[in-house]
Order: structure tokens, then C-alpha cells, then sequence
């Protein structure tokens, strides 16, 4: 799942000078007996669909609102929840599901029906739901997303009111994994049924989980306050929340301090030194399922075409001075897509075709593919990179900027709101975008499938590859864990071979928790679900 970026430097100094008149922290009283958390997000979500979203920081409410048959432990494990419990056939294709006696915020009961209705709408073309692909894992589902098939075929069925069957396309072992993520969320279908697209209003949401809106004030905050029908509600601490979009992460550091937040979601990669002298035992760091790369729009720009071109420009990069002296919170340079530690995958995985050459080399090589290509000081290729204005994009995109002009080649640098830039993406209106994708959920193929040529917009690149495609269903219908690592591995290096993308660094979680917030684990997969958070001497 795409990360979402944030602001440029003399709106951020403007923000601090702000911030220092200002006379004390300004935090919203707390209803008197509650526990209330105040929570930097990031971004503005563009919407609470769990169907509609995209982007990580509309993740972290959804999930706090919402569950699916499973969800994260304070660990990031999956763990039951909508299901109690379930079975698998000998194949691995069919899987039943047994619910827990739950219900919507609204008190209304929620059955097997739900979550047939939610697996045909986000399937539905007319839907256009940028992570419908993750649900053609069902049987029929890529059928059922193209229109070629009736929603009635869907191997979605309930048997009865609280037995779920899922029937699969192939075996898939990491199912409970998956079924965390948002787009196997069950919708409420006797609202939306009613109110269409606008059930996601605040008044008319209705959430599954352990919290349910109460207002949305765009540019301000989200609040949401606990659900009372939720199943587990009398072990949910914390009774109110707001989320508040902190675009600006220094300012967000300021406000932490200040104590106006008790969490933010990320902090300037390149402050953590200063920040743990300041702000001792409030920086949360930790190795991330998470690669920063950058797309080439082979679609509409001709020279990324270009295999030779491609490599030209990932081979350019200093990734080494990225991470570890710009950034400096423990990234690490990227020469794969798939990062360590990421479950099911071989040992030792494949790397780009440069991995092994030192960086005045690969400058070398770079300069002989462009001219190898066309591109000379009298003919220079010209391009573009786009992408969000966080600090530490910021810092990266100057960096390969420089290193690209190093090689001759001439760039220019767009900067735009998180949310403008990755619809930019999903349009196709960039010639090279600057990206990271956090995993959906713990397993080789939430990156690999990126690039699958029926993927959709979220192969921002367009790469297409006969050979990458049929070695992703080869592993898809390999039983055998490790066999088919061993395929998703050559599939790896099919893509990267080709440097269909350009790997840079991966990532590492990032962020401020005041030590009054309990419950918080750090985890490689960063999800932390505010049911499991609490605060010490809360009033």
C-alpha cells in the first residue's frame, strides 16, 4: 500500500514559527471519565470506503472503525475476528468460515451476506476499485471484475447466517494474512444498499470494528468514539480519538512535545538523532515490509521503453548516500523490490544486475547504456520526476536529481500534496514517480503482483511481461511453500533483470509515541490498532 507524502520547506519553516508563539499546547478536553487519544495521521484520507481506499494513513482509520474475518494482533499477526474459527479443504480451495455472533455500530446483526455482498461490489466494474485485483484471488473473481461473469458465480457463498464458504482460484496458504487487509472488509450492505456511495458520511457510517465516527471536519480531524455493539468493547481502552492530518512532520515532532498529540505517524528521517536527545523514549523505530522506489511510465514515454535506459537511471542512483547519510534512521539500500524479512521467500533473494558494483562504476555504466541508447551531451534525455512533498522525498528526489545530472541527464522536479500525486499516478500523468509500498500483507506476492500486467493502476509503470505473469501463476498454483518461493523468487529477477522499477532504500517505520501510550508493539508490518492502545493516567 502506497505511502503518502507531505511539505516543502518554507511552508514548514512558516508552520514553526507558528507553533513557537504559540502560548501551550492545545488539546480538546476530554470528556470527563474517558480516555481520549490524539492522533497525527499524516495526510487528509480522501475517503472511509474500505472499498475506495488507497493510501496507508486511510488505513490506519478504516481499521480502527472496521475488521475483516481477521485482524492485526498488537503484534501485526493475523488473529480471528470476524471469524471465530475456520476450515480449509484438503486442496486449499475452499474455506469455511465460522462468524461470531457481531454486529454493525448500528446494532445490526452481521451475518455471512455481508461480506458476499461487499466481495461482489468491490468486484463490480462499475465499482473501479483501484485493489479489486487482490479479490480475484477468488473463484471467478477476475471474471467477475471484467464483467464477463454474473456476480452470482463468485466463489462467495454463505451456507447460512453466520457460515461463510470462500472457494479459491488456486491453494493460498497466507489467506488469514491477507483477509486483514481492507479490501476483504465486509461493508454494511443494508445501508449501502440505501444510501449508495454516500453510506460513508458521518451520520450514516456503519463500522464493524471496535470505533464509530463521529465527525469529519476536512482539514481538521477525524473523531471516532468506541463502538458500544462491538464484541470485545469492554476491553477497548481508549474511548475517543481524533486523527489529524500532520503534513508537516516537524511541526507534528513540535506538537508531540508540546503534548497536543500522543502519537504521529511518521517523523524527518534525518531528526531521529536529535529527536532521541530531545524526546527521550518517544522515537519508535523498526525494519519495515516496505520498499521506496521509482516507476517509469513506459506507457507514454518512449524511452523507458528502453530496457538499457531504465537500468541506466537505477544504476545512477546513490542509494548508499540516500540511506545513510540523508536519512539515517536505519534504511537500508534497495538493489530488489521484495525487502528482507518478508515471509514465505527464498533465503537469499534476487538483486539488480549492478548490486555488486560500487557507485562510481555504476555512474560509469550508466553513461555507456544512455549513450548506447541515443542519449548524448548533444542530445541529452530530458525527464521529469513527480511526486509528494514530504521532507524525506524531498531530500531523496534532490539527491537522484544530482546523480542523474551527473550522467547527463536533464531533470526536473514536480512536487505535489500526497493525495494529487499518487491520482497523478493512477492517471498515468508522470514520466517518473517516486513511490514507497508498504505490504498488504506478510508475503512476497503483495509486491510481485504490482507489476502483473492485469494488475491495474497500481502498476504504475505499465510493465508487462508474458514470462513474470506465467511464473506468478506457476507459484499461485504451487501447494509447496518453498517450491513456490523459489518461483516467485525467478520472477523477481525476471522484473528486476529488466529494472522495471528502480528500487532505492527500505523503508523503516518511523514514529512518536508519548510513553504515557501503552499497547504500542512495534512490528514489521506497522499496523498498531487502537484497540490495543491505552494511556497511563488518563482522566
Amino acid at each position: 500500500m502506497p505511502l503518502s507524502p507531505l511539505r516543502l520547506l518554507a511552508p514548514l519553516l512558516a508552520a514553526l514559527a507558528l507553533v513557537a508563539c504559540q502560548e501551550g499546547p492545545s488539546r480538546p478536553a476530554c470528556p470527563a471519565g474517558e480516555t481520549c487519544l490524539e492522533f497525527g495521521n499524516n495526510t487528509e484520507p480522501a475517503t472511509l470506503d474500505p472499498q475506495q481506499s488507497n493510501l496507508i494513513d486511510e488505513f490506519q482509520v478504516i481499521g480502527d472503525l472496521n475488521v475483516g474475518l481477521t485482524t492485526d494482533a498488537p503484534d501485526g499477526a493475523p488473529i480471528p475476528a470476524l471469524a471465530e474459527r475456520w476450515e480449509t479443504s484438503a486442496d486449499g480451495l475452499v474455506w469455511t468460515f465460522h462468524l461470531r455472533e457481531a454486529k454493525w455500530s448500528d446494532g445490526t446483526p452481521i451475518t455471512a451476506e455481508d461480506f458476499v455482498f461487499s466481495y461482489r461490489r468491490i468486484l463490480a466494474p462499475e465499482t473501479a476499485s483501484i485493489y479489486a485485483y487482490l479479490v480475484t484471488l477468488l473463484k471467478n473473481g477476475a471474471a467477475v471484475n471484467a464483467g464477463e461473469a454474473a456476480p452470482e458465480t463468485l466463489g462467495a457463498r454463505a451456507l447460512g447466517p453466520r457460515t461463510l464458504e470462500l472457494t479459491l482460484e488456486h491453494p493460498a496458504p497466507y489467506l488469514p494474512e491477507l483477509l486483514k487487509h481492507l479490501s476483504f472488509f465486509p461493508v454494511p450492505r443494508h445501508v449501502v444498499a440505501q444510501k449508495g456511495d454516500a453510506w460513508v458520511r458521518p451520520g450514516t457510517y456503519v463500522s464493524s470494528g471496535p470505533y464509530q465516527l463521529v465527525s469529519w471536519r476536512l482539514g481538521e480531524y477525524i473523531e471516532v468514539a468506541k463502538n458500544p455493539h462491538f464484541w470485545d468493547a469492554e476491553a477497548v481502552c481508549v474511548d475517543r480519538i481524533r486523527y489529524y492530518p500532520t503534513p508537516d512532520q516537524v511541526t507534528a515532532e513540535r506538537r508531540v512535545a508540546a503534548g497536543e498529540l500522543d502519537i504521529n505517524t511518521g517523523f524527518q528521517s534525518n531528526r531521529l538523532s536529535r529527536i532521541e536527545e530531545a524526546m527521550p523514549g518517544y522515537a519508535r523505530t523498526h525494519i519495515s515490509l516496505a520498499t521506496s522506489y521509482l516507476s517509469f511510465n513506459t506507457r507514454d514515454v518512449a524511452a523507458f521503453r528502453d530496457p538499457r535506459v531504465r537500468k541506466a537511471l537505477s544504476a545512477a542512483i546513490d542509494r548508499e548516500f540516500i540511506a545513510e547519510k540523508l536519512l539515517r534512521a536505519g534504511q537500508v539500500p534497495a538493489f530488489a523490490f521484495v525487502p528482507p524479512g518478508t515471509a514465505n521467500y527464498v533465503e537469499d533473494g534476487p538483486t539488480t544486475s549492478f548490486a555488486d558494483m560500487g557507485f562510481e562504476a555504476r555512474q560509469d555504466l550508466a553513461r555507456r547504456l544512455l549513450a548506447e541508447a541515443g542519449y548524448t551531451p548533444e542530445r541529452p534525455l530530458s525527464i521529469e520526476i513527480k511526486t509528494g512533498n514530504t521532507p524525506d522525498t524531498t531530500l531523496i528526489i534532490q539527491a537522484i536529481q544530482a546523480d542523474w545530472q551527473a550522467i547527463g541527464v536533464d531533470v526536473a522536479l514536480v512536487q505535489n500534496e500526497g493525495q494529487i500525486a499518487f491520482a497523478a499516478y493512477r492517471m498515468r500523468d508522470f514520466e517518473v514517480g517516486a513511490m514507497s509500498w508498504y505490504a498488504d500483507y506478510n508475503d512476497p506476492l503483495t509486491f510481485l503482483e504490482l507489476l502483473k500486467s492485469d494488475t491495474g493502476p497500481q502498476n504504475y509503470g505499465d510493465y508487462s511481461n508474458p514470462r513474470y505473469d506465467a511464473l506468478l501463476a506457476a507459484a499461485n498454483a504451487q501447494p509447496d511453500l518453498k517450491a513456490r518461493a523459489r518461483l516467485l523468487a525467478q520472477a523477481e529477477a525476471v522484473m528486476l533483470s529488466e529494472d522495471a522499477l528502480a528500487p532505492i532504500y527500505f523503508v523503516v517505520n518511523k514514529a512518536l509515541v508519548n510513553p504515557r501510550v501503552t499497547g504500542w508493539v512495534d512490528n514489521i508490518a506497522n499496523f498498531h490498532r487502537a484497540r490495543w492502545l491505552c494511556v497511563e493516567g488518563a482522566e
